[in-house]
């Protein structure tokens, strides 16, 4: 795929990536742009940028937003990108079924660099990058303007999220890897798109920091108004929080952390005894994507995340099908009774507390697990997710869900893992717990006695806290730990295709830059070497949470 087919000469007012009109396509010859066009023109930069911006946010939850026709019903925006990345890790088990758009993603087969899947997971993020250079490219760097300087700081910000979101896939992590080629890097001055190489590691994540902190200065006098759709200071802390965190920059990302969610409060305990995680407006919510009934009505239901991650759709593939997305055993089985995160999944008999006072059509309570509607609802699947509900009610056919990008909880995890490993681990396991034992499990202590078994303990709450919400191989590749879905000779709940384990430097665990952008950019070399995994392979390996 090319990134870009040329930079324009002022890239505004793009309300969505089909509305901006056609200014390449004129011919040059016979113009002349007079000194009262520009005056006029420099007056309206600000709205039209504003429009760009809208636009650039919105594509992120757009349907059909990767694929060049409306024929993938996993093309969702970032939220394919999310389910993609967990169904890679060990923690999220879906049937090997006809059905099942992102069985690629289950059995490794999304490594093959023709394939829809991936070629959708890489174009996304280059395609709002391309929103996001056009608004730099529109706007001068120098400004003194408050608000233009607001749109150069979120542009930037949304720069730096899209190349967070591609370089832990592309190469292994920074501490070992800085040096090794990672994904194209490519910014409003860039004009060669043809043979545009492989950025390095360290030079992705030069220009994550480089955005992130021109982001935050230019932000500072920036009031969102509530619209959490848009990326404020808080927020640009959040992603450097990540960015440091992917470098092993462990106090830098502490602070930053810190920074991040201040004034804001987890879900309690009690709110998290329900379905929920599906309303921007949500106290814990720092950032997401708001999701509208006429977002999802045009082109109907399925293209979206409830249709696939969620289990309380009434017009779904997860329910219609039977292919509900649930969790691994072996995690499961670490999670004690007195969490109430256990109740985020039935259980082996289909039984989970937060279904209490629910109701779909004529169940309700425990009997919505055994419910079955005709081409609408077949019965629960063991250790099927009921984390996720439904915006406009249980069993609604308008999948409206939005979807989080960034919660308070997250940040508080990323501050005590940066606390532990730059040696505050008593500070760390303080933090810790009281996030457990306030909000999630009222009798958990923390026993790790070493740092590392700490770095353990907080990765295996990770694994629990952000189950479905799309970081699971992020936390895999840059911990370099092995992908463990199954121990010995018990296969778990995993069907045949997608039980293995790899180990953590196997090449084969590098996503490839899809075909696409090979034929339209001569500079890429592309990650290879491994073989895609084979039932029951590595039954030996651990990963230090389910062993």
């Amino acid at each position: 795929m090319k990134l870009y087919n040329k930079l324009f000469l002022m890239a505004i007012g793009c309300a969505t990536l089909n509305s901006c009109s056609d200014m390449d396509n004129i011919d040059s010859e016979g113009f002349r742009i007079t000194d009262g066009q520009i005056e006029d023109t420099n007056e309206l930069i600000p709205s039209r940028v504003e429009s760009s911006l809208v636009g650039m946010y919105h594509y992120m939850g757009t349907q059909y937003a990767g694929a060049p026709t409306n024929e993938r019903d996993d093309d969702f925006g970032y939220p394919t990108a999310c389910i993609s990345q967990d169904l890679n890790g060990a923690d999220m088990v879906c049937d090997n079924s006809g059905y099942n758009w992102f069985s690629v993603s289950g059995d490794y087969s999304d490594r093959n660099e023709t394939y829809a899947n991936p070629q959708l997971r890489y174009s996304y993020f280059y395609n709002q990058l391309k929103l996001a250079n056009d608004i730099l490219a529109s706007v001068d760097q120098n400004t003194e303007d408050e608000k233009l300087k607001q749109y150069i700081g979120e542009a930037k910000a949304v720069r730096a999220f899209d190349y967070l979101c591609l370089a832990p896939y592309y190469q292994f992590n920074y501490a070992s890897s800085k040096d090794l080629p990672c994904v194209p890097l490519v910014t409003e001055a860039t004009t060669e798109f043809n043979n545009n190489p492989r950025a390095t590691v360290e030079q992705i994540y030069t220009q994550i920091m480089n955005d992130l902190n021109d982001a935050i200065d230019k932000l500072e006098n920036y009031d969102r108004k509530g619209d959490k759709t848009r990326i404020d200071k808080q927020v640009a802390y959040g992603l450097r929080a990540r960015a440091n965190l992917y470098m092993g920059n462990w106090a830098e990302a502490a602070n930053d952390a810190s920074k991040a969610m201040e004034g804001y409060t987890p879900y309690s305990r009690e709110e998290v005894s329900q379905p929920a995680f599906y309303n921007l407006n949500d106290h814990n919510w720092m950032w997401g994507i708001s999701i509208t009934a006429s977002d999802v009505t045009k082109n109907g239901g399925n293209p979206s995340w409830p249709s696939h991650l969620g289990s309380f759709s009434g017009a779904s593939y997860a329910a219609a099908v039977g292919v509900y997305k649930r969790i691994n055993t072996l995690l499961y089985n670490v999670i004690p009774e007195t969490d109430i995160r256990k109740q985020w999944w039935v259980d082996e008999d289909l039984h989970s507390d937060l279904l209490n006072g629910q109701v779909w059509g004529e169940a309700s309570g425990q009997d919505i697990p055994t419910y079955t509607i005709t081409d609408v609802k077949m019965a629960y699947v063991p250790y099927t997710n009921v984390k996720f509900g439904m915006k406009s009610g249980i069993g609604s056919a308008t999948n409206d869900c939005d979807w989080c990008i960034m919660r308070v909880e997250e940040m508080m995890l990323i501050e005590a893992e940066g606390l532990a490993m730059s040696n505050q681990e008593g500070e760390a396991k303080s933090k810790l717990e009281a996030f457990v034992k306030n909000y999630r499990d009222p009798s958990y202590t923390c026993t790790a006695s070493t740092k590392e078994a700490l770095q353990d303990e907080i990765w295996k709450q990770r694994r629990i806290e952000l189950w479905g919400e799309g970081f699971a191989m992020a936390d895999i590749m840059r911990l370099n730990k092995p992908v463990v879905r199954f121990h010995g000779i018990d296969k778990g709940n995993w069907p045949d295709a997608f039980c293995f384990n790899i180990e953590a430097n196997d090449p084969y665990l590098l996503l490839r830059i899809p075909q696409k952008e090979s034929n339209n950019n001569a500079g890429i070399v592309n990650n290879a070497g491994g073989t895609k995994p084979i039932s029951l392979q590595n039954p030996n390996l651990k990963d230090g949470v389910t062993d």
